[in-house]
């Protein structure tokens, strides 16, 4: 099951990246966001990284292992934003 938050980031990652033809139902809580599932980059995981700072003023190191883990997967991406945001 999706939480608010998901589909919020869900938009957010289709927005911020401009992503063609990807609805939030297409993007999967579990699969992961760079290389597969979504196929997203290092520039995508940049930019990815801004809107989030943007919106919930989330500050992220950019080669940290830990950013990394983060990026996981939307799910680690949730929980991050959960714990982390200032709003």
């Amino acid at each position: 099951m999706t939480t608010d938050l998901e589909h919020e980031l869900k938009q957010l990652i289709i927005d911020t990246l401009e992503l063609e033809d990807v609805t939030p139902e297409d993007v999967d809580p579990d699969e992961p966001l760079f290389v597969e599932g979504l196929g997203l980059d290092s520039i995508d995981a940049l930019e990815l990284g801004l809107a989030l700072q943007k919106r919930y003023g989330i500050q992220l190191e950019a080669d940290s292992d830990e950013t990394r883990r983060h990026f996981a997967n939307l799910r680690t991406l949730a929980a991050l934003v959960e714990a982390r945001r200032t709003q």
